[in-house]
């Protein structure tokens, strides 16, 4: 199966970044100005009070300046409040965007490999400790690149996607997916028979994927094996992959398992 590829950064997700830092300069430009135009008034008003005495002229001054300064701080706080509120709105967009550019496939809106890659080595580790059966299945799509060269790239992502779609329905809630890489998929099923495995299978038969010009037959190999405590998890879908391509080639076009085939 091809490694995974590293996610490109998404040129909204810089631009937001831009933002949150442009906003962030403003906010504590402005409150150094706000800082210093206070110190400024007061002393203009304070430092002639306390020069000249207790006279009325000045402290009639005094007080509305003080009143002035005040309000200049109440709406600074407001703007202060203001900034914050678009500031965390705006990292929360980048940490949403960062999520699904570490995890999803932009393609097919999937898990990605490096997301599975994680979800497998967490379900090895519940397996050993409870000692429960773990499936993972392969899938590759048959003669993609058929698809690819007669109708294009969009319409062979197109079809990705509707895959990706069909096998998230056709597992259960607690089953992890993914699209792997490329046309490759994988299925991570915890807690799972042959039965269930076969229903998995039998429920992404028939796939058709329509576009404006054709009907597109979507067809795949798959396959399967159990997880074996101690292996390590290449090493496990080592054997599924070695299986996808056996039942690939499989003139008879039944499908075995990795324990079965030994």
């Amino acid at each position: 199966m091809p490694s995974g590829t590293s996610a490109i950064p998404d040129e909204r997700v810089l631009a937001n970044m831009g933002q949150i830092d442009k906003r962030e300069w403003w906010l504590w430009s402005s409150a150094i100005s706000v800082t210093l135009l206070l110190a400024i008034g007061i002393a203009s008003f304070a430092v002639p009070a306390v020069l000249s005495g207790s006279d009325s002229f000045y402290a009639f001054f005094l007080d509305h300046a003080v009143r002035g300064l005040l309000g200049l701080v109440l709406i600074f706080n407001i703007y202060v409040v203001y900034e914050q509120v678009q500031i965390n709105r705006i990292r929360n967009e980048v940490s949403h965007a960062l999520y699904k550019m570490a995890v999803l496939d932009p393609a097919t809106n999937m898990f990605n490999r490096r997301y599975i890659m994680l979800r497998f080595e967490e379900e090895i580790a519940r397996c050993k400790r409870h000692s429960s059966p773990l499936t993972v299945i392969a899938f590759d799509l048959d003669q993609f690149k058929k698809i690819n060269d007669e109708h294009g790239h969009a319409v062979g992502d197109y079809v990705l996607k509707m895959f990706g779609e069909q096998l998230k329905r056709a597992t259960r809630g607690s089953d992890v997916v993914a699209r792997y890489g490329g046309d490759e998929f994988l299925a991570i099923l915890p807690d799972c028979n042959i039965e269930q495995i076969r229903a998995v299978l039998s429920r992404l038969d028939g796939l058709h994927v329509k576009t404006t010009k054709s009907r597109i037959r979507v067809r795949y190999s798959a396959g399967w094996t159990d997880y074996i405590l101690g292996e390590s998890v290449y090493e496990c879908l080592k054997r599924a992959d070695e299986t996808l391509y056996a039942n690939k080639h499989n003139p008879t076009g039944l499908f075995v398992s990795s324990i079965a085939a030994e």
